[in-house]
């Protein structure tokens, strides 16, 4: 992050049990695309829980500098629509700060115009690669000044693309979505093909929207196309509740016994439950209650009780759908009886911080035995309370340290983590909803 901060220790206290029934934010994927689609339809689109994090109020202010208003009405976030095609040249260049979603996606939005469009972001999304976006993009027309392909970058937009058939060579679902966004703009069909499903969440909302977008499987392969000329209209869009931020809240009712806890309205979308998946494999008692559908995504109210857990295989495939959720995994893993072994995980190993080795060091840190072989994570579990009392370092990473705030809550001895102070960036409510649950932290 490059936001300098004072950091902020926390120490979690083991808890009572926790019960109430809650909201966590709106889910991240979602808010982005809500206010993008509503920027490329025609008409109004009206936005509730949407996210307020940084990242998602940075792609506000670029649509807005594109000439498609996006702001707050009261609880409601607005945004007046230029329709397919309509957006305008901005006086100054966009700042996406540190969100690899807004940009990727972003570049499909303006690859549609003929306008130049300077994208610029902090220090670490500067050294993110966007070669994967820009390729595809290149082929349809999208133009780059100076062939770079990081961060500052100034675009050249077409309201000529040509449609183009991809195949992705590593599965990416900013990538996909950002191919299948430029094809709104390209006359005739545009398809990309995926060895591997990946989120699926550009696809619904550019049907709720009104696109003509098409998904079919062919040899094991996916292949989804969009029509070009496309036409949207504004809607009104309910974000649901981000499952990753709903995990740590489900996780711990799990370990602190006595715990009842219902997390209302959380999206549910099979790309990314392989967490909920995992804790019921362990003997976890996690209901998706009320089970409906909203904006074209699937969301449910989730229902957890205090459960004795056993230790699983989590097996690689899985991996994509709960990529984020390992930290916490590890975490109640440690409360398990037996063995969970976790492979797969190579990703974790450049996502915010190395995520795999901040888990092992943790868990070591608070008595938990833990193995790193490759990419596979090893946590053997006491099947019983985790000793606990150590410090944790987080590495400037939010889930690093939600994860061990968990681990707390029903450790013997409590835990303390390093910094606190970047949950704010992916989830500044944590805390305060913990403690409506029941749980107790001193600073």
């Amino acid at each position: 992050m490059s936001h300098h901060h004072a950091a902020r220790p926390l120490t979690t206290e083991r808890a009572n049990a926790l019960n109430g029934s809650v909201r966590v934010p709106g889910d991240k994927s979602i808010s982005h695309r809500a206010l993008m689609f509503g920027a490329l339809a025609t008409g109004v689109t009206r936005i509730t829980g949407l996210l307020e994090g940084e990242d998602v109020v940075n792609t506000a202010k670029a649509v807005t500098a594109l000439g498609a208003p996006a702001g707050k009405e009261g609880e409601t976030w607005v945004v007046r629509g230029c329709g397919v095609g309509g957006l305008t040249q901005p006086t100054e260049p966009l700042d996406f700060g540190n969100s690899g979603t807004g940009t990727r996606l972003m570049m499909g939005l303006i690859a549609g115009h003929p306008i130049t469009v300077t994208m610029t972001g902090d220090a670490s999304l500067s050294k993110r690669p966007m070669r994967r976006v820009i390729g595809p993009l290149k082929q349809m027309g999208l133009e780059i000044e100076n062939d770079r392909e990081t961060l500052p970058l100034t675009i050249r937009g077409s309201d000529a693309l040509t449609p183009i058939r991809y195949e992705l060579p590593v599965p990416s679902a900013q990538v996909k979505s950002a191919i299948l966004i430029a094809g709104l703009h390209a006359a005739g069909e545009t398809t990309v093909i995926e060895a591997e499903p990946t989120r699926d969440h550009t696809e619904r909302m550019l049907r709720y929207f009104g696109a003509d977008v098409r998904t079919e499987v062919k040899d094991g392969k996916t292949h989804i196309t969009v029509k070009g000329d496309a036409e949207m209209s504004g809607r009104d869009v309910v974000v649901p509740g981000d499952p990753s931020s709903a995990a740590f809240l489900v996780c711990a009712a799990l370990i602190v016994p006595g715990s009842d806890v219902t997390v209302r309205g959380v999206l549910v979308n099979e790309t990314r439950t392989g967490l909920y998946t995992t804790l019921r494999e362990m003997g976890g008692d996690v209901e998706l209650a009320n089970p409906r559908e909203q904006g074209g995504e699937p969301i449910a109210d989730i229902r957890v009780r205090y459960s004795r857990l056993k230790g699983v295989h989590v097996p690689t495939e899985r991996a994509p759908s709960m990529i984020d959720e390992y930290p916490v995994l590890a975490a109640v893993a440690a409360f398990a009886e037996g063995d969970t072994v976790m492979d797969g995980l190579a990703e974790l190993k450049v996502k915010e911080s190395d995520r795999l080795a901040a888990t092992a060091a943790g868990l070591a840190a608070n008595g938990v035995n833990a193995t790193v072989a490759g990419d596979t994570l090893i946590v053997h579990g006491t099947g019983g309370p985790v000793a606990g009392g150590g410090t944790v370092a987080t590495h400037l990473d939010h889930r690093i340290a939600m994860a061990f705030l968990t681990m707390g809550l029903a450790s013997e001895k409590p835990v303390t983590v390093d910094d606190t102070a970047m949950i704010a960036t992916s989830f500044p409510e944590y805390l305060g909803l913990m403690q409506q649950l029941g749980a107790h932290y001193r600073g």
